[in-house]
């Protein structure tokens, strides 16, 4: 097979392509799925509620998939497309506010797997754009309203959803959600909204690389969270006692790193799945370019998108060694109360990361490990994304909140 550079524009296009790792004296061979491959796990997993597909409705997908012939990234954007702009029309003509927003609700979700993994064609960037532009009807058709706030920064702004309980009286605590590889703010948002019910609000942002986040991911881009911490923290309606962090994936990168370094702001912080040391590594870089399966498809592709200077595989075992917290020398000290949630059979982010942070700092942690778990902790079947998030992670937070009310 023919040799060829990765380039951020450049798409896995077949089921296995040879990539040539400059600086190095070694070939990685990529396997992913093919086309037909993509659409047979997609239903599997819609049937399931399994991500990415959590959310969707199986003959919407089944109707995308029959427009889609390759794995040309607008030709999958274009299918999606097809099938959301049908709910953008309903929702236009629809009687009820309610109907309105169920409408516009599923049309975001397909434009939001219209642009999987990352918007990295111009079909796929109009997928995202469309994918915000329902995202926000949907909003503006509920009664808990939604304030998209912009947060200045360097120049630039942080894109953010800020949402408060329903006539909340007095300063409530809040939560700084954060998304991961390919999910969105919008994502972590909607998993956030049952929260409201119990007097806390949240802050739903980008992490760096993706969605509308202003910056790429390098090892100094959690300044990012620092300035939305600070927004916060001076917001009259935010509770900055009680100011928790949550990341999922490669959010919890961040949230991991948070709990260090910004210790005196948070109350606590949970990480999904964190990536500390491990996941850095040039062993697990190879892993993840020889091919993962547990991931849908186009893994690389998607992480050569959201990092800075990213442009070839090899430039990947050059940057990503840095993002660990080890070698930036912050185990050892002291952080915030924590849960660590995990899988032990997880192939993205290895379960030695989160074993590594349990064995750091200077207090406790409490962790959920499901010895079966996979990616976040989840299972095909049983402990899905929600169902962890609304049985495990949700009520530990609720928890601490209460705890430090308590004289």
């Amino acid at each position: 097979m023919q040799l060829m550079r990765i380039y951020s524009k450049v798409f896995l296009i077949a089921t296995s392509v040879t990539l040539l790792l400059s600086g190095a004296n070694s070939y990685a061979q990529v396997t992913d799925r093919s086309i037909d491959e993509i659409k047979q796990e997609s239903i599997e997993r819609v049937k399931r509620g399994s991500y990415p597909l959590g959310g969707l409705d199986q003959k919407d997908i089944e109707e995308a998939f029959s427009y889609i012939t390759t794995r040309e990234p607008d030709d999958w954007a274009q299918g999606f497309d097809k099938v959301a702009s049908k709910y953008m029309a309903a929702a236009a003509n629809a009687k009820s506010k309610v109907e309105a927003g169920a409408a516009f609700k599923r049309a975001w979700r397909l434009y939001y797997f219209g642009q999987f993994p990352v918007p990295n064609s111009p079909g796929k960037r109009a997928s995202y754009d469309n994918a915000i532009n329902a995202y926000i009807k949907y909003l503006n058709t509920q009664d808990i309203p939604t304030e998209v706030v912009k947060i200045p920064f360097e120049g630039k702004f942080i894109t953010g959803y800020l949402r408060f309980p329903k006539d909340a009286k007095g300063p409530v605590p809040m939560i700084l959600a954060i998304n991961g590889l390919d999910s969105r703010k919008e994502t972590v948002a909607e998993s956030y909204t049952q929260i409201l019910d119990q007097g806390v609000g949240f802050l739903a942002i980008d992490g760096p690389g993706t969605g509308q986040a202003p910056i790429k991911v390098d090892n100094k881009a959690d300044r990012m969270f620092s300035t939305a911490i600070d927004y916060l923290y001076k917001h009259p309606k935010v509770d900055n006692k009680r100011i928790l962090a949550f990341g999922v994936s490669f959010g919890a990168h961040w949230a991991a790193k948070l709990a260090i370094t910004e210790k005196s702001r948070l109350l606590g912080v949970v990480a999904q799945s964190p990536a500390v040391d491990v996941t850095f590594s040039e062993a697990v870089i190879t892993s993840k370019v020889n091919g993962n399966k547990e991931y849908l498809f186009d893994y690389i592709p998607a992480t050569l998108y959201v990092y800075e200077g990213a442009k070839t595989v090899s430039d990947l075992y050059r940057l990503v060694p840095e993002m660990s917290l080890k070698k930036q020398g912050l185990l050892d000290k002291p952080t915030a109360p924590m849960l660590i949630v995990a899988g032990a059979k997880d192939t993205q982010t290895p379960i030695q990361d989160a074993e590594l942070l349990l064995r750091s700092g200077d207090i406790p942690k409490d962790a959920w490990i499901n010895p079966r778990g996979g990616h976040l902790g989840r299972e095909a079947t049983g402990w899905i994304d929600p169902v962890i998030f609304t049985k495990v992670i949700i009520p530990w937070q609720l928890r601490l909140i209460e705890q430090s009310r308590k004289p």
